[in-house]
């Protein structure tokens, strides 16, 4: 479990070194906010499109391989990502050529790091019993969070020596973290390798209602992130740079308490899936709801904290409960499906959020989230969900 922590936080730390210099990096090469939205829409339907294909081959062919393939495809898409930003710095390339080559590294990305996240799920349910799987399950969002709060400083660094510099280190960091798999990670003894492939569906009844809560819960986290640099700005009369430091400040914060819930309190205190999400369902909806009346930076870090303790407990319980919900043969299927659904709510919530705050009112992302949250627990009261959290 120690490797795989390791092995994430690597992935992760790789991603969210580019949070800080994509804006940037994209105005320098003459494209639009709109297109560079779209390099994450690419990469998330790439994930929905993927996730359950690569979940279902780690049944196949075993866990380890497909994490190898998932890194590796992610290094390659950063490096040519790179490459062809460079040839547009070096003026090679026009802005439209740029654009579509620079997409469809993002599209490589998306397609095959979509094996990194599943297969590490189905590993944790290889290698954890039944009373330890959502201890398991939280390491694995214990080690997404840290590399989202090392990530973005040491993005910050890298771009002083060029904009370019932390996507080359994005490259070779995954190149570095396929090597350490290869040589330290061993294969999990009780994966089962089966004769016939096994099947399941997203609407196998045992597992739907706790797939749509998950694709719930996804889209309205993923509904805040995208605006609140935006509320922020607006709530506190800020200019950009002022901005930027108070979002920060308080995203560190939010990362510190969804690391500490995950890494330590559930691990420590093994809690079953339906305590996390009957603790962190009522959090997070306090915490948007904290978000609609808040207009100082001490509630608008409050209300991010609530958030992030909320989603830090609900999200391991779905994937725990989603794993228990099913037998030791489907766990990297279970998984793939559950990934697909974060995808489509990655790549739904940047839409409803922008939308509603664009067109109807800055708090309105906010409330809606807190409004899909209660959807969320409403499903999980269905007879299929309760016998899974009851597992």
């Amino acid at each position: 479990m120690g490797l795989l922590f390791l092995t994430l936080f690597n992935s992760i730390l790789g991603l969210s070194i580019l949070f800080p210099i994509i804006g940037p990096l994209a105005r320098e090469l003459g494209l639009t906010e709109f297109q560079t939205g779209l390099f994450s829409t690419a990469y998330a339907l790439m994930q929905f499109l993927m996730s359950p294909y690569w979940g279902r081959k780690s049944e196949e062919v075993g866990r380890k391989p497909i994490l190898l393939v998932g890194i590796l495809g992610f290094s390659v898409s950063f490096f040519l990502f790179a490459v062809f930003a460079q040839l547009r710095f070096a003026g090679v390339l026009g802005v439209g050529a740029t654009f579509l080559l620079l997409l469809l590294a993002r599209l490589v990305g998306g397609t095959f790091s979509s094996a990194t996240l599943p297969t590490a799920q189905a590993y944790v349910a290889d290698v954890t019993g039944r009373a330890e799987r959502t201890a398991g399950m939280a390491l694995i969002g214990a080690a997404f969070g840290l590399g989202v709060i090392v990530g973005p400083g040491l993005g910050g660094l890298l771009a002083k020596l060029h904009l370019l510099a932390p996507v080359y280190f994005s490259a070779g960091l995954a190149l570095l973290n396929a090597l350490f798999v290869l040589v330290a990670l061993p294969e999990p003894r009780r994966h089962v390798h089966l004769e016939t492939k096994p099947v399941l569906r997203p609407h196998d009844p045992r597992i739907l209602p706790l797939l749509l809560a998950g694709l719930v819960v996804s889209l309205a986290s993923v509904g805040m992130e995208t605006t609140v640099a935006f509320f922020f700005q607006d709530r506190l009369g800020l200019d950009a740079r002022a901005t930027a430091r108070a979002v920060a400040t308080a995203l560190v914060v939010y990362g510190l308490a969804a690391v500490f819930v995950q890494g330590f309190l559930i691990r420590k205190f093994k809690w079953p899936p339906r305590l996390l999400l009957g603790l962190g369902l009522p959090l997070s909806i306090l915490g948007f709801l904290t978000f609609v009346f808040a207009h100082n930076f001490g509630f608008l870090t409050l209300a991010l904290v609530l958030q992030g303790v909320g989603q830090g407990l609900a999200a391991p319980g779905i994937t725990a409960a989603l794993s228990l919900a099913v037998g030791e043969h489907e766990q990297g299927l279970v998984a793939g499906l559950n990934s697909s659904a974060q995808a489509l709510g990655r790549m739904l919530g940047p839409l409803l959020g922008t939308g509603l705050y664009q067109w109807i009112a800055p708090a309105a992302p906010y409330a809606a989230s807190a409004a899909l949250l209660v959807l969320a627990g409403l499903l999980l009261l269905s007879p299929a969900s309760r016998k899974a959290l009851q597992a």
